[in-house]
């Protein structure tokens, strides 16, 4: 993950410190999941907070991250995936939050569909968040849910 991390930070000409190389293998490893600042602080405990807000606002602004959303109030961060340059995002996909275990997820796959604005409005972002049960969760859930809802997953 290491030569991963160094080669994105050097191909968008950010130096390669090991506090962004850290920060960055997390993402890597988390494979679409989100992260809150506090998981980045849990898991990275040599690292000081003002030090990873830092680096995640960095990663934002260059297009390497984008922010999320929570339910609580709080931001997490996913990495963008190619499409998102210095300044400017391009994820226009859908985000789900488990209500189960809590896990954010970037559905890549699911787009944000088109919103029609009235005239004289403009757009600078849109954020779909969608919450339910998670793939791991619902097989768990699936008789609970059907229960409350009256419905079957076969339904959705």
């Amino acid at each position: 993950m290491k030569d991963q991390a160094t080669q994105l930070l050097r191909s968008i000409n950010m130096s390669v410190t090991d506090s962004r190389r850290q920060i960055l293998d997390l993402f890597l490893e988390n494979k679409g999941g989100a992260l809150k600042h506090a998981d980045i602080e849990k898991r990275l405990d040599n690292l000081d907070r003002v030090t990873i807000y830092r680096t995640l606002i960095a990663f934002t602004e260059k297009g390497v991250i984008h922010s999320i959303p929570g339910s609580d109030g709080s931001a997490k961060y996913a990495l963008c995936h190619g499409h998102c340059t210095d300044g400017h995002h391009h994820d226009n996909h859908v985000h789900f939050q488990c209500k189960a275990c809590g896990s954010t997820q970037c559905l890549d796959d699911v787009m944000i569909p088109p919103v029609k604005l009235p005239p004289g409005f403009f757009s600078e972002r849109i954020e779909m968040v969608i919450t339910g049960f998670c793939d791991q969760c619902s097989p768990r859930l699936t008789e609970i849910a059907e229960k409350r809802y009256k419905v079957s997953p076969e339904n959705n």
